[in-house]
């Protein structure tokens, strides 16, 4: 047999004297299917080539970890001799690594594995790739958000003395627009990045498991995989509403991609997502109504976050129907009837004559992978149950982003995806902590928050206080005549580190990521307060909130401590 040479540079972790070094080349050399070998301990690395007809990458890195206390951290280079195709591994569609989903996660997770020479297939089925976030979440909502505050800056002043003389909106630009930003950014975001792996095989197609290590694609090729990962995502859950799947309704992949105004919109759920596409389209001059079963919008945040919120958005016209529970739809003519329970316990018909718009949450995409034939542990939410180390009940099937119990977010998704892969293949591993994780709802004001609210800090049995300065005590926010909100923090009485923070004010994200490694680090109040912050920026507000907790300052000059 033809010996089919390859060779892999490999970073090794506990290499201390020439003694290690020639440990390892030992051991590597007594390895059948090794050809050479040659390993530094002062540069921490190994060289190793290998006859791709008896080894592969993997196998490699499994020898170089079990010699002694020794571990690879990455593999830095890979050279290839002679013949080898990631497509037809081992004369099969054998792989080191299956990803299955193409977003975030799944794309990070490849980068990962290319990083440190792994032979990966990507299986992507539904959305293109670049998944949610690229396609039909992030980028397109955030770049109709802003679209949208441009507009509504046109016609709104906060100055007496500045008189706006109105805005034109070319609606079907506006989304043509939005679609070259997605096209563009998915290519250069995602494509191009791996467009020179060579390890990297990706395919458009429906995965379904027959065993642990074996997927069957579209119903006719099997891929073999020492590990998969588990990156499918999630989409909108449709809820089981009489009348609904006749009407015609919408969602934001839809929604996002109608060119023509629409007359109006009612949208189902008032979360984040739901509260995004309202105040956008509204202010791009569509009639918005917002139908929530719950008491108030955003739920999950404390009332008097989603008071601040409520107000302004009726305020700039957005109909909102708290408590009420859409029971029936049905078509009349060009218009929907939305058959409701009041929170009296009455009934009552609504007449939306533009779209349906469904916002009410989302559902983790597990249902076409097979998820029976391998008996993977879910949630009771149907969501992919997996460990801070990404690690699920099946020992080589790994799991990250939405499709998984975790934080709902592309970043998080990301983190999850690279250290999957960390962790399937390596002895080292690590954990994903959320404590600190920032997180932004970009309504106008924004709502931003970050460790526990007072809520989340009292059933943990913490013991806390509360500071909450309203923005009409900043400068920045008295300068630009617009002091909607609050900061509020929430500090650890006894060690007076700070533990949470929730911001609803304009462009209140930007002061999140501060706030978050502040509590990630174990920073104090008192450092918080002492601080040196820019005069007449917003995150002075920072300052001024922790100064509250002691002191009143409405009675402090400018700039005091």
């Amino acid at each position: 047999m033809t010996v089919n040479k390859e060779t892999v540079t490999l970073k090794i972790n506990g290499m201390t004297c020439t003694g290690c070094s020639s440990h390892i080349e030992k051991d590597l050399n007594a390895t059948e299917g090794i050809v050479s070998t040659f390993v530094n301990h002062e540069t921490g690395e190994g060289k190793f080539i290998f006859d791709t007809n008896k080894l592969s990458n993997q196998d490699v890195i499994n020898a170089v970890n079990k010699v002694g206390h020794y571990s690879v951290v990455e593999a830095i280079e890979k050279e290839d001799c002679c013949v080898t195709n990631a497509k037809d591994y081992d004369g099969k569609n054998q792989f080191d690594l299956i990803v299955i989903g193409g977003g975030s996660a799944a794309f990070s997770a490849a980068i990962k594995a290319e990083s440190i020479g792994l032979t990966t297939l990507m299986v992507n089925g539904g959305l293109d790739f670049g998944g949610t976030c690229v396609n039909v979440g992030c980028v397109p909502s955030k770049n109709l958000i802003r679209a949208a505050e441009t507009a509504y800056q046109a016609t709104h002043s906060n100055f007496k003395g500045i008189k706006p003389k109105g805005v034109e909106i070319d609606f079907t630009q506006v989304i043509k627009d939005k679609k070259t930003l997605v096209t563009t950014l998915q290519q250069h975001k995602y494509l191009d990045v791996v467009s020179d792996f060579k390890n990297l095989t990706m395919l458009k197609g429906w995965a379904e498991f027959v065993d642990n290590k074996t997927i069957l694609v579209n119903g006719k090729d099997t891929y073999i995989a020492t590990n998969i990962i588990i990156a499918t995502g999630a989409t909108t859950n449709i809820p089981n509403i009489e009348g609904l799947n006749k009407v015609g309704y919408l969602t934001n992949v839809s929604l996002f991609d109608l060119e023509e105004k629409p007359k109006s919109l009612t949208i189902m759920g008032a979360g984040y997502i739901g509260l995004e596409i309202a105040m956008a389209y509204n202010r791009l001059g569509v009639k918005v109504r917002i139908i929530e079963f719950t008491d108030r919008p955003l739920r999950s945040q404390t009332q008097d976050i989603t008071d601040v919120l409520e107000e302004l958005m009726k305020s700039e016209g957005i109909e909102i129907l708290p408590n009420f529970r859409a029971i029936k739809f049905e078509k009349d003519g060009n218009n929907t009837i939305i058959y409701c329970k009041c929170p009296d316990g009455s009934t009552t018909q609504i007449i939306e004559e533009g779209h349906i718009v469904v916002a009410t949450g989302t559902k983790p995409n597990t249902s076409k992978l097979g998820l029976e034939n391998i008996e993977l542990n879910l949630t009771d939410k149907g969501h992919i149950l997996v460990n801070e180390k990404m690690e699920t009940n099946i020992s080589n099937i790994y799991a990250g982003g939405d499709v998984t119990n975790t934080p709902p977010f592309v970043y998080t998704a990301a983190k999850e995806g690279s250290t999957a892969v960390n962790n399937a293949f390596s002895l080292a591993k690590n954990r994903v902590d959320y404590t600190s994780l920032p997180w932004v709802v970009f309504t106008d004001p924004q709502i931003a928050g970050a460790g526990m609210d007072e809520v989340e800090a009292e059933k943990s049995g913490i013991p806390f206080e509360v500071s909450k300065l309203d923005l009409i005590h900043v400068p920045r926010a008295l300068a630009a005549q617009d002091t909607r909100g609050f900061i509020k923090l929430i500090r650890n009485t006894e060690t007076d580190k700070l533990i949470g923070a929730r911001v609803i004010a304009p462009e209140g994200g930007e002061l999140i990521q501060q706030l978050s490694m502040a509590i990630k680090f174990g920073i104090t109040v008192k450092d918080l307060a002492e601080s040196f912050y820019p005069y007449l920026t917003l995150g002075e507000g920072i300052k001024l909130a922790a100064i509250t907790f002691g002191k009143d300052v409405s009675k402090l000059s400018c700039c005091a401590s």
